[in-house]
């Protein structure tokens, strides 16, 4: 019998193939989900909007829990590198404030659904364990992205950072949520506001 962790080319190994098909169910159920909000998209639904059956959903994931904490985990693991080449490329603080809100103006524009999705979850996380185990372990990693970009700043600055990474994490998140709102709401001022309040805030983070 031939091993089944061969190691021949354009060869995939099985476990290979199960997880490939399970970030493709998150890819489908993500655009869902970002849609419908967690509440209302349920695991059939998740699957008719998408090119998997009921059965095929069902035999990846338990139940629906467990398909929306891989998929956003999937999404975020990505998001999680988003501002790397805003502390890696910034030779100023103000080249850097410029380029990260630049960016987080981006990310509403393109990606809305998504951090829709997120929010979502996080008020959902309220009212279960296992969900708000997943949203915790998440919001760490999102306030490690976001301290580097303040502790980089700051070395640019040349000030020390004069708040903690929650503290600059939830001002900072804070305005892209009420942003994110006004952009879903029709806001047309709302990205602009943003950047000018990114401008405002960040020089408040440091002594």
């Amino acid at each position: 019998m031939a091993p089944t962790n061969t190691s021949r080319r354009g060869a995939v190994r099985p476990v290979d193939k199960y997880d490939q098909r399970r970030d493709e169910l998150a890819e489908s159920a993500l655009t869902t989900l970002g849609a419908m909000g967690y509440a209302r998209a349920s695991l059939r639904e998740i699957a008719n909007n998408s090119t998997f059956s009921h059965g095929v959903v069902h035999y990846y994931f338990q139940d629906k829990l467990e398909l929306v904490i891989y998929s956003v985990r999937y999404y975020k693991a990505r998001c999680v590198t988003r501002y790397d080449s805003v502390v890696s490329d910034s030779t100023t603080a103000d080249d850097l404030v410029d380029a990260f809100a630049a960016k987080l103006t981006e990310t509403i524009r393109e990606e809305a659904p998504m951090h829709r999705l997120w929010y979502d979850l996080r008020t959902q996380s309220m009212f279960e364990d296992q969900l708000r185990d997943a949203v915790t372990e998440i919001d760490h990693t999102l306030q490690d992205m976001i301290w580097r970009v303040v502790t980089r700043y700051a070395e640019l600055d040349g000030r020390p950072v004069s708040v903690d990474p929650g503290v600059a994490y939830g001002m900072l998140d804070g305005l892209f949520q009420q942003t994110l709102l006004g952009y879903l709401g029709g806001r047309q001022t709302a990205l602009d506001s943003l950047v000018a309040q990114v401008r405002t805030v960040m020089p408040l983070l440091v002594a």
